[in-house]
């Protein structure tokens, strides 16, 4: 038996959000990008309606299409619905059907865009990071030998921040968890195609994916990025993976999670004081992650956590993109919660919100982490945080000289690392530093949203 065609599954789950959904409303109101949309006062059911439209060709609404552009994929949605539909799907689908208005060698052409620029952004990021022997440890395993009790899934981007893989890596060894790894463009989840609207690039790319997770007979694997969660685990494979056929007999579950599921494992290794008072920046998009981080933050000796009380909106800092203002208000907000609350430290879960804030350690009297960085140091592990320490040189020249040796060790052409600096790294900045070194957001900033 073949695996169902991504469009065939895609268009039969639907069908089926059509029959079931009684535009009841609740999803809207509960949505927390209806206010920063500026759409909180249209009528509830009216737009899940418009929502519908979109995904049966029928009317719309102008509410509607603001809504599925601006969903950050909080997914408060998700257990407010009575009839058990997932609304982040649904607006997916909405979205989906919003790209899917230019014609196909359009939607291929951005699709191919998109992920051409993602990739050269990840092989020169890692490059200027890392050295030979670092590098290696994000190649791909070979499906060979026993199954290991895991498979980690590094994604694409996670590599312009390696640090925070690495890290990953070494506490996965410490507890003594047997693992594989696969990520890296080679390995991508399709979401860029997907986003364009071009599903069969999407459906190829993918498939590839979900197929090598499979060959490792690992039963779970291991996700970092919450963007590839959410697309594998909620567009892609639901209702075309037959695991008794296919034999692809895994289930993907966040790092982040897995860590606070096997706390004693954990505990037992987190024997160095941290003496330092930690706020913590999260995101709701995977349930759970956020009070998965706070627990494993609070079973670090020496460390006082303290709560910020900020808004807690889609699952990276980058689904705020279609409202740039609002995410700039939301992490000035951060920056001036954290320095009220006087912290020593503020810690990100999740790599695309460390690449945006990290930077703002030049001006605030506090440090920005990755939260495992601050695991990693109850543990004894540590590994420098390069992206952090270029990118807060503010300056082109200043970064290529720094990184020169690794340059010319990697065989990177200088051109390209100039542009991938200024394009990858420093134009991704939503709210400018302070002083006369910082620079303004640039339009390009986060065109993959990874």
């Amino acid at each position: 038996m073949s695996v169902p065609g991504f469009a065939t599954a895609l268009q039969d789950r639907t069908n089926d959000l059509l029959d079931r959904c009684t535009r009841c409303g609740a999803c809207f109101d509960i949505c927390p990008m209806t206010g920063p949309a500026g759409i909180a006062d249209a009528p509830a059911g009216a737009t899940v309606g418009g929502v519908l439209g979109l995904l049966s060709g029928g009317a719309t609404t102008p509410a509607a299409e603001r809504w599925a552009a601006t969903c950050s994929g909080s997914g408060t949605c998700i257990p407010a619905c009575p009839e058990g539909i997932n609304p982040r799907f649904m607006l997916s689908l909405a979205k989906l059907a919003l790209a899917r208005r230019a014609d196909d060698e359009t939607r291929r052409a951005r699709g191919h865009a998109a992920f051409r620029a993602m990739s050269r952004g990840v092989q020169v990021l890692s490059r200027i990071q890392m050295g030979p022997q670092e590098l290696a440890r994000f190649s791909r395993d070979e499906a060979e030998g026993p199954a290991p009790e895991v498979v980690f899934y590094t994604g694409c981007n996670l590599l312009k921040t390696p640090h925070i893989g690495l890290l990953c890596f070494d506490i996965l060894e410490r507890m003594g968890v047997d693992y594989k790894v696969m990520g890296g463009p080679g390995d991508c989840c399709g979401v860029l195609q997907f986003r364009t609207g071009d599903l069969e690039g999407s459906e190829r790319i993918a498939d590839r994916t979900a197929a090598r997770f499979g060959r490792f007979k690992a039963s779970r694997v291991l996700s970092w990025c919450p963007t590839c969660q959410v697309q594998m685990s909620e567009n892609l494979l639901p209702g075309r993976w037959n695991q008794e056929v296919d034999g692809t007999r895994y289930e993907m579950e966040a790092f982040v999670a897995f860590l606070d599921r096997h706390m004693d494992r954990l505990r037992l290794h987190l024997v160095h004081p941290v003496q330092k008072r930690v706020g913590l920046h999260e995101h709701p998009g995977i349930a759970g992650v956020g009070a998965a981080a706070e627990r494993i933050l609070r079973a670090v000796p020496g460390l006082e956590f303290v709560d910020l009380a900020q808004p807690k909106v889609g699952w990276m800092c980058n689904t705020l993109q279609p409202l740039p203002q609002y995410k700039a208000d939301i992490h000035q907000a951060l920056l001036e919660a954290a320095a009220a609350a006087g912290v020593t430290t503020l810690a990100g879960v999740y790599h695309a919100c460390h690449r945006e804030i990290c930077s703002h350690q030049r001006d605030w009297p506090f440090e920005v982490v990755n939260f495992l960085e601050l695991v990693g140091e109850s543990m004894g592990i540590s590994h420098e945080d390069h992206f952090k320490r270029l990118k807060m040189l503010q300056d082109v020249d200043a970064i290529v000289a720094d990184v020169a040796d690794l340059v010319a060790l990697h065989g990177l052409n200088g051109a390209e690392v100039r542009t991938v600096v200024m394009e990858a790294l420093l134009s991704e900045q939503p709210l400018a530093l302070r002083g006369p070194a910082s620079r303004e957001p640039s339009p390009s900033s986060h065109g993959d949203q990874r």
